[in-house]
């Protein structure tokens, strides 16, 4: 196959296809008299399964596990695969925690508040298991922003027992994986009536990207086993 037979097969453009090969990703392709790249079934195997695993894992880790299903031992490329996997599952896991959470404190009746009711940057801290910083973090990106003390220790952040809802929401959220970007649009929606289907929502999203990267390793992994398995490497195919 030329350079672009390549391409078209794996949705890449030309130059794609010899950034792969230069990155290692392609094995070095046999070269025609005339000088010409000529790429095989495993070239092409190799650019589909770092398509896939890149949009599992990301770019750099696909070309980490691509790289490593060209050489012996075949144990350094699936470790690495087991690896993607388990980074998968553990984040599932934050997401099934992120969401009981979410729905236990959305839930919560939040009643009169009283002066003794707001909590400082350090007791809401110490509560989340987070440091200071990055609750003045949130308040500087518009995600939860406390009121200012009047009294004694004037303009110091205090939490009002909704500010404090909103600031566990948004630690769970975190924990969960999602950017700062998006939750400085959810969290205003979720003080509103029917906020929590919001919170939901968002995490719903959140549960289908983890599911679409999960099922693109599996495709990376299926297109790894020739790769990995030297006798059955496919033929050169006809453009």
């Amino acid at each position: 196959m030329r350079t672009v037979d390549v391409a078209r097969r794996c949705g890449y453009s030309v130059q794609q296809v010899r950034n792969l090969e230069r990155d290692g990703v392609l094995p070095p392709a046999a070269r025609s008299a005339a000088g010409h790249r000529l790429y095989s079934g495993v070239h092409l195997a190799s650019a589909l399964a770092y398509r896939a695993l890149a949009a599992g894992a990301g770019p750099a880790e696909a070309r980490r596990i691509v790289r490593a299903a060209h050489r012996p031992p075949a144990s350094e490329a699936l470790a690495l695969l087991d690896a993607a996997h388990a980074r998968l599952d553990a984040e599932r896991a934050r997401l099934r925690r992120a969401r009981e959470a979410a729905r236990e404190i959305s839930a919560e009746p939040i009643g009169d508040v009283r002066a003794g009711d707001a909590m400082s940057v350090s007791e809401l801290a110490a509560a989340l298991g987070v440091r200071a910083s990055t609750l003045r973090h949130w308040d500087a990106e518009g995600l939860v922003v406390p009121d200012r003390d009047r009294g004694r220790d004037r303009g110091a952040r205090r939490y009002t027992p909704a500010q404090v809802r909103d600031a566990r929401i948004v630690h769970q959220l975190r924990a969960a994986g999602h950017r700062i970007a998006p939750l400085r649009a959810l969290m205003p929606r979720l003080r509103e009536p029917g906020g929590r289907q919001d919170v939901t929502a968002a995490l719903d999203a959140r549960d289908a990207a983890v599911t679409a990267r999960s099922r693109a390793l599996l495709d990376g992994a299926a297109a790894l086993v020739t790769l990995l398995t030297p006798a059955a490497a496919p033929s050169p195919l006809p453009p």
